[in-house]
């Protein structure tokens, strides 16, 4: 069993060392480095090419949030947890928006936080329940505002022309399922189901998949 490469990023050293104790007690999980800053953290990535990235979002130097953006431009297979104190709809939204794959709080138990990684590396989005909830009043403002589009969620589904094999995909995408999982499902190649995505992205007019799951979610595809 290859173990899944894990960099821990947090200013805080006592946050690093405990995270990494806990992680190294997992025989599929490996701790490949720390940082202690979005910065620093850039060039640890670059150098020991994690496959998750645990990512404090308060950070000196460069946050989380736009660490996240420049980690996913570098690698957008990598898979970003953000760590917080405190769950700010904003930073949601922002490390969402940036390709993370799911908003943890720092005071999650342990045992959670494993599980939390082992599922987003497997494609699902993380979100503990205050989380998601305060995600979810945030979209109702957003399409009682129209800012998902022009109109409501109702209007926009009306206005996507799903084919009916980008119909299938996009459901198993919003189920939190991964390209090569999509693939196995649907017995076709993983780089047909990527350029379906991305034919996806643009017809719902988002960028990343975390955006994409958020938007297929609420238009019931």
């Amino acid at each position: 069993m290859i173990p899944l490469r894990i960099l821990i990023v947090d200013d805080q050293a006592l946050m690093r060392d405990g995270l990494q104790t806990i992680l190294e007690l997992q025989p599929d999980l490996e701790v490949v480095g720390t940082a202690e800053n979005g910065l620093q953290a850039l060039e640890t990535a670059r150098a020991t090419k994690p496959d998750v990235v645990l990512l404090d979002i308060q950070m000196p130097v460069m946050n989380g949030i736009e660490c996240t953006k420049r980690l996913k431009e570098e690698s957008p297979d990598t898979v970003i947890l953000l760590l917080s104190t405190f769950a700010d709809d904003q930073y949601i939204l922002d490390g969402l928006g940036h390709g993370a794959s799911g908003y943890l709080l720092k005071d999650m138990e342990g045992r959670r936080l494993i599980e939390a990684i082992r599922d987003a590396a497997a494609g699902q989005l993380m979100m503990p329940a205050v989380i998601a909830a305060k995600l979810a009043a945030n979209l109702t403002r957003l399409s009682a505002a129209a800012e998902l589009t022009s109109g409501s969620l109702h209007a926009i589904q009306n206005e996507i022309r799903l084919t009916g094999r980008e119909a299938e995909i996009a459901s198993l995408m919003a189920q939190g399922l991964t390209n090569k999982q999509i693939a196995k499902a649907l017995y076709m190649h993983e780089g047909t189901i990527r350029n379906y995505v991305s034919v996806i992205y643009s017809k719902i007019g988002v960028s990343d998949r975390a955006k994409a799951m958020l938007v297929l979610k609420q238009l019931q595809l």
